[in-house]
């Protein structure tokens, strides 16, 4: 899992199941703020068939963050609304995974948090594939 992804999946992470594995690591690294939580909005742009010319969708409110762990590791954090404690936890594991504890990391809050995600995915995808409607034409021989 390269920083790109791991980014990525602490930004989607619901607060609430990153907060359980978060505190199932037990790891509590001294830091120091580089920039403290702050709320903030971001313009959203969207196209029309994934090609077409871009548009301002609306905007969405994203907390951002940045801190340094002791070891001089810098963790930055992106997090959709405004929890700033989802914001700092998520700098905080950006800034471990770049040191000695990466591989704890990984496994203890990584690894089980993509694999809840994927199963919550999943989940959804089945029940919305049980509504799917099959339209077919049934031919006459009245021709």
């Amino acid at each position: 899992m390269d920083r790109k992804q791991w980014m990525g999946l602490l930004a989607r992470a619901p607060a609430a199941t990153l907060d359980g594995f978060w505190r199932g690591l037990g790891l509590t690294p001294a830091f120091t703020w580089l920039r403290m939580p702050e709320p903030g909005g971001v313009m959203v742009q969207g196209r029309m068939g994934g090609s077409g010319a871009p548009f301002n969708l609306g905007e969405m409110t994203v907390t951002r963050c940045a801190l340094a762990l002791e070891s001089g590791a810098v963790g930055h954090a992106y997090v959709q609304g405004r929890d700033k404690r989802h914001a700092e936890q998520a700098a905080l594991v950006d800034a471990l995974m770049q040191g000695d504890a990466a591989a704890t990391v990984r496994t203890g809050l990584l690894e089980p948090l993509a694999v809840q995600m994927q199963a919550t995915q999943d989940s959804r995808a089945a029940k919305a594939a049980a509504t799917k409607v099959e339209f077919f034409t049934l031919v006459r021989g009245d021709d």
